[in-house]
């Protein structure tokens, strides 16, 4: 894309850019804003902590399952259907965790809000690489970066000013008027798509994949928890559904659920890894601190959120500088400044 076209762009990607980031926003606080109200929880709903844990891994099991889904649906459907289905989801989630009334209630709506919530946040990338274009992209994803560090400043304050004025119940309610919102704005500005693809569901993938990504993940949190057996078999099965899909999709001619060719690329393949110990490094601890300040150190849950700001707060201005950056270097030179990028996350909080 040329320097001209891609200011003419810009009055298009702008308001595209605040309908799908403020979508964004209310996915991405719900993974730290609900932090804050586990000890409340805990308390509440007269549970103990390793029942009040699945509150949040109800919700990323679910993201983790419905993630692989996003490209074949965004290629059948169209991005702006999957796009208003999933912010529908994710309200219906929220409406129905903030009213639930035991602790199997509340974890099963997490399910549905993060079967929601894990199409918005590849969707947002996705819709905005679309939009921008080449010339445009880094300054675009480093918006959507500062966006992801917004969720770890804002969510643990806010959080915490919710549970201590209104309780538990509106960390989730107040996802409401800011989904609604983006919805409003998504049916009127979400650009129609004009290609569709008739490629058929991988029905095989379809089960292997968010089967085998949950076993694991549902073995990692059970361990420490002294259900030793349990884990061990449950970790074989989910490597073993991933190794199945990764042995047939490399066989398949044609690209199956998951393009796996695409870890040919180094740059891919490297910032795919870089990726992952981003999210590792980073929302671990926004888990894990809020008990910590709240149950050892006996924080209230506003001075929890206010200790874990910091960090945060240096990463965001980190991803401002770090898109311009990226738009101005070469291709070449563009992949070690990215996957230095994650770095800083690795400093303890």
């Amino acid at each position: 894309m040329t320097t001209r076209s891609a200011v003419q762009a810009s009055p298009r990607l702008v308001p595209l850019a605040a309908t799908v980031l403020a979508g964004a926003i209310a996915a991405l606080l719900e993974s730290t804003i609900t932090a804050m109200a586990l000890d409340q929880l805990r308390r509440d709903l007269a549970v103990p902590v390793t029942t009040v844990q699945w509150v949040t891994t109800a919700y990323v099991l679910a993201m983790a399952a419905v993630i692989p889904l996003v490209g074949w649906s965004v290629g059948r459907f169209g991005a702006r259907a999957v796009w208003l289905a999933s912010l529908a989801l994710f309200l219906l989630g929220s409406v129905l965790c903030g009213s639930a009334w035991s602790a199997a209630s509340l974890i099963g709506f997490r399910v549905v809000q993060g079967l929601g919530g894990g199409m918005i946040l590849p969707l947002t990338q996705l819709t905005l690489a679309r939009a921008a274009g080449p010339a445009r992209l880094g300054r675009v994803m480093s918006a959507v970066g500062l966006v992801g560090q917004i969720a770890p400043i804002s969510g643990p304050i806010v959080g915490g000013v919710l549970v201590d004025s209104w309780g538990w119940r509106w960390v989730f309610f107040v996802n409401v008027p800011i989904v609604l919102t983006s919805i409003v704005m998504a049916w009127r500005l979400f650009p129609p798509d004009d290609e569709r693809s008739n490629r058929p569901l991988d029905l095989v993938g379809t089960v292997l994949v968010p089967l085998g990504v949950v076993a694991i993940l549902h073995a990692l949190t059970g361990v420490g928890t002294g259900s030793g057996a349990a884990v061990v078999v449950t970790a074989a099965l989910g490597v073993g559904l991933v190794t199945a899909f990764v042995v047939r999709s490399l066989r398949r001619r044609t690209p199956g659920l998951l393009d796996l060719r695409l870890f040919r690329d180094h740059s891919f393949r490297a910032g795919t890894v870089m990726m992952f110990a981003l999210g590792a490094t980073t929302w671990g601890p926004m888990f894990l601190l809020p008990l910590y300040y709240q149950q050892l150190r006996g924080l209230p849950a506003f001075d929890s959120g206010l200790a874990l700001a910091p960090q945060s707060l240096g990463l965001a201005v980190a991803f401002l500088a770090a898109g311009r950056y990226a738009d101005r270097l070469p291709p070449r030179r563009r992949q070690p400044a990215r996957q230095c990028r994650p770095l800083p996350h690795a400093e303890p909080a």
